[in-house]
């Protein structure tokens, strides 16, 4: 299956189950760990570990693999290694304090504080 192809089957995955703000990263140009990232936000841990087992069945009936699933205990933070594409499913305040976009953004400057670079 193609890593696109997987990447949309994830994210019907999510919005079945009203996952939010769900971003999709193409990041293949900037890792040899996979093709694209997806990053969502779940209203609870017991939201989260809904869409986690809902992003797991859907991959596994189209006959793709899952590689491991780490943080489901916590469901803070889950992620699914689905190889070509890793979902990281986030409470709110994880997902804005990790803010995983802008690691993965290469293509803006950063912002940094220029009182920061004083010495």
């Amino acid at each position: 299956m193609r890593d696109k192809e997987l990447k949309k089957i994830i994210v019907d995955a999510l919005e079945d189950l009203k996952g939010e703000s769900i971003n999709c990263l193409a990041v293949g140009h900037l890792t040899s760990v996979t093709e694209y990232m997806v990053i969502v936000t779940g209203r609870s841990s017991t939201h989260i570990k809904s869409l986690a087992d809902n992003v797991v069945k859907k991959v596994k009936e189209a006959s793709a693999e899952i590689i491991g699933i780490e943080g489901r205990n916590q469901s803070e933070w889950v992620l699914v290694d689905a190889g070509g594409v890793v979902v990281h499913l986030m409470l709110a305040s994880v997902r804005a304090l990790y803010d995983l976009e802008g690691l993965w953004d290469f293509d803006k400057p950063k912002k940094t504080n220029p009182e920061s670079n004083l010495s």
